[in-house]
Formats: structure tokens, sequence, C-alpha cells
């Protein structure tokens, strides 16, 4: 999977096309990403060892498929693509710009 946690992405597809965020979750095996502040649904919770109960907001895991990634350098929806330097260390690339993609900590 191209999009890591860290990376800033906009949405394609659904109820919140267009809208941007920043990954905070991202599970490859199948294939879906958390974004922060996305796919927002209501949740409600019963209180339980002194919290109190409510409706709370979370959000969704969106499918991979319907973001795309956007370029910290170049500002763009971009697609990635990698890129093998002479030691062997695999890094991903702005098709765009050619820029490197460094992920944050």
């Amino acid at each position: 999977m191209k999009i890591i946690k860290g990376d800033q992405v906009k949405v394609l597809l659904g109820k919140d096309k267009g809208r941007s965020g920043e990954v905070i979750a991202s599970f490859p095996k199948v294939s879906k990403i958390i974004v922060k502040g996305l796919n927002m649904f209501k949740k409600h919770v019963k209180p339980q060892n002194g919290q109190k109960g409510g409706i709370v907001e979370k959000e969704r895991s969106i499918l991979v498929s319907k973001v795309a990634l956007i370029c910290p350098s170049c500002s763009k929806t971009v697609r990635v693509g990698y890129n093998i330097d002479k030691n062997g260390i695999k890094t991903r690339i702005c098709k765009k710009c050619q820029a490197p993609l460094i992920k944050k900590t």
C-alpha cells in the first residue's frame, strides 16, 4: 500500500468528496485508512465504569482507492512511485515532480 500514516490525502469519492486530511491509521491487509476528521459517524455509547454515556463521533475507515495523496512539495494530488538508489534503499517519490515523499514521525 502506497499511502501510510502521516500522509495528507484528498477524498475522491463519497460524502466527503473534495475534502482533505491527515492519515491517522492505515490497514494494509484490507487496503483501508482512517483520515482525521473525515468520514465521521455517530455511535451511541452506554455509561461504563464511571464514564458518561452519550453520542460520540468517530472516524470510519476509507478504502485507499477512494483517496489520492497530496504531494507536500508541489501541493497537487499525485500518484506514488518508488526509486531505488545505489545502496538499495527504496524511497517513495511523487510521479509529477519527482520529489521524495518523506515519512513524518
